[in-house]
């Protein structure tokens, strides 16, 4: 049977249903009261009422039913990672996939009952949920505040109720909000999904909720984002519900992300990350906080991780190809420059079509094939034609190379002669390696290997930067000049160099993602 709590309201001119109720019965809490409202258990004057803001005045009757608990409450044994603890109250750091307190769906294996193990004195509470005051989601893992005396808890509820406690949250999400920003948009139940919440108008029984949040990191790919942020409402579900209408879902968020993002983490990536109130007794200010679980740093360094971007560069006759297939040879994804140039220069392909609409037809045979010849001849006697299909021919390559790389998981290497020549370090996150040699040997190897003729080696090797050039300008320089186990050592050491520098650069990452997470950092 319900128990059935009735009085007459005194000393009031206007007040919030809700907020009435909760001081007339500090024993449960405002949201639960707020809950009972809206089931239509709270008649005032004989009238059901559905809505906790209604107002009320001296004079008015009240009754509210509160339906006797399904079960006793049963302590269970579990783990409980306490962060304060005195007489009055106790400050917890809930880890995700827990249940806060009984409910249909979740009858036992709460937070609750293992709180009931450590302290007995909760179950002579009142209420079907005693000692809690707030409450956070089920994968939602972070601080909780559990009264353990039934005149503290209405004390902490009432801070609640008038916003003086304050929480902060850390919640990863999708994409690149603004450095800073405020929601306001109101949320309500879903209109079709009962275990959904949505923006609403407050006309359509929107309720008021603010979210504030500042951006603490975006990865380089901009794939996802740490924010910190607060709430000055405690709408169900506010943060998830506004970040994702504002385009920003929180990864892992099964309810409220696309599938995709919602596969990005193993849950909803929100911690309650700090929170300060005042303690009701002493009157002191308090303010605790702890950093996330692992899973928080993990997500987004894998969302975070990209492809180490290798360009292997020099003059012609340095060996470039050489180090290119050894990486290709271990199973590294490998782009050439050059092997992709020479599909454009098929029959009737890319540059012939080029050399037809420019009208030279007499640099191409009957069945659209390239005079190579008579190309060479004309681009040494007007540099203005080479520029024209060097613009052509280096704009497909970036293309090219820019979807390889954006395609590519761990490590990917382009070989690319004229990355300098192409104007292109600025694409990011790229690691050069110039192979060199001096130009004698080089000249020697290209009329062996390719029948090259000294003057013509010479005017290609003039159209490029000069070796020291290349070899200043780049992040790493191998040496060529001798046998052939001397450039496999050569190799052994750059793989050993792009190694360690992908560590470090991950071991750097994780070092800002923590400190801003409140871990301490390998620096400190």
């Amino acid at each position: 049977m319900p128990t059935t709590h009735t009085f007459v309201a005194e000393k009031i001119q206007r007040e919030r249903l809700d907020r009435y109720l909760a001081r007339m019965l500090p024993s449960y809490s405002r949201t639960f009261l707020q809950e009972k409202i809206t089931e239509g258990l709270v008649r005032v004057d004989g009238s059901p009422q559905t809505h906790p803001d209604t107002l009320i005045t001296s004079g008015q009757s009240l009754a509210i039913d509160i339906p006797a608990p399904q079960a006793h409450l049963m302590a269970e044994e579990g783990d409980i990672d306490i962060v304060y603890c005195d007489t009055d109250l106790c400050i917890v750091n809930k880890p995700p996939h827990l249940t806060v307190h009984p409910c249909p769906s979740n009858p036992s294996h709460t937070l609750l009952q293992r709180l009931l193990t450590r302290f007995p004195s909760l179950a002579c509470m009142e209420g079907e949920r005693p000692g809690i005051v707030h409450r956070i989601d089920k994968d939602t893992s972070g601080l909780l505040l559990v009264a353990l005396r039934e005149e503290i808890q209405k004390a902490l509820s009432e801070q609640f109720a008038n916003r003086c406690v304050k929480k902060h949250y850390l919640a990863l999400v999708a994409g690149v909000p603004e450095p800073e920003g405020l929601c306001t948009a109101p949320i309500g139940r879903h209109p079709s999904i009962k275990t959904k919440m949505a923006v609403c108008a407050l006309s359509h029984a929107g309720k008021p909720a603010t979210t504030r949040w500042k951006r603490l990191w975006v990865a380089k790919n901009q794939s996802c984002s740490l924010l910190s942020v607060s709430i000055e409402t405690g709408r169900t579900h506010q943060i998830r519900v506004h970040m994702s209408h504002l385009g920003y879902p929180l990864l892992g968020d099964a309810v409220y992300a696309p599938k995709d993002i919602a596969e990005c983490a193993p849950r909803q990536m929100l911690h309650a990350h700090s929170l300060s109130f005042t303690h009701p007794t002493t009157k002191h200010p308090l303010h605790f906080q702890v950093p996330p679980p692992e899973d928080f740093c993990a997500t987004a360094l894998a969302m975070a991780k990209e492809c180490q971007r290798v360009v292997i560069t020099g003059n012609p006759g340095s060996g470039k190809s050489t180090v290119t297939q050894a990486f290709q040879a271990q199973g590294i994804p490998c782009f050439s420059a050059d092997a992709f140039i020479s599909t454009l220069y098929v029959p009737n392909g890319t540059v012939a079509l080029w050399l037809k609409h420019m009208g030279r037809d007499e640099l191409l045979d009957a069945k659209g094939a390239i005079n190579r010849t008579a190309l060479f001849t004309l681009f040494h006697q007007d540099p203005v034609w080479k520029r024209d299909l060097e613009t052509l021919l280096h704009t497909s390559v970036r293309e090219q190379v820019t979807t390889f790389f954006a395609t590519q998981a761990d490590m990917a290497v382009a070989e690319i002669p004229l990355w300098f020549e192409c104007a292109w370090p600025s694409m990011p996150s790229v690691t050069t390696v110039c192979v060199t040699c001096p130009q004698h040997i080089r000249f020697e190897r290209l009329a062996t290997s390719r029948n090259w003729s000294y003057e013509k080696a010479a005017t290609i090797e003039s159209w490029q930067w000069d070796e020291k050039a290349k070899a200043n300008a780049s992040d790493i320089v191998i040496d060529n000049s001798a046998s052939m186990a001397h450039l496999v050592n050569e190799i052994h050491k750059l793989q050993h160099i792009l190694r360690k520098r992908a560590e470090e650069q991950n071991a750097k990452e994780q070092d800002i993602l923590r400190r801003h997470m409140g871990y301490p950092t390998t620096s400190q």
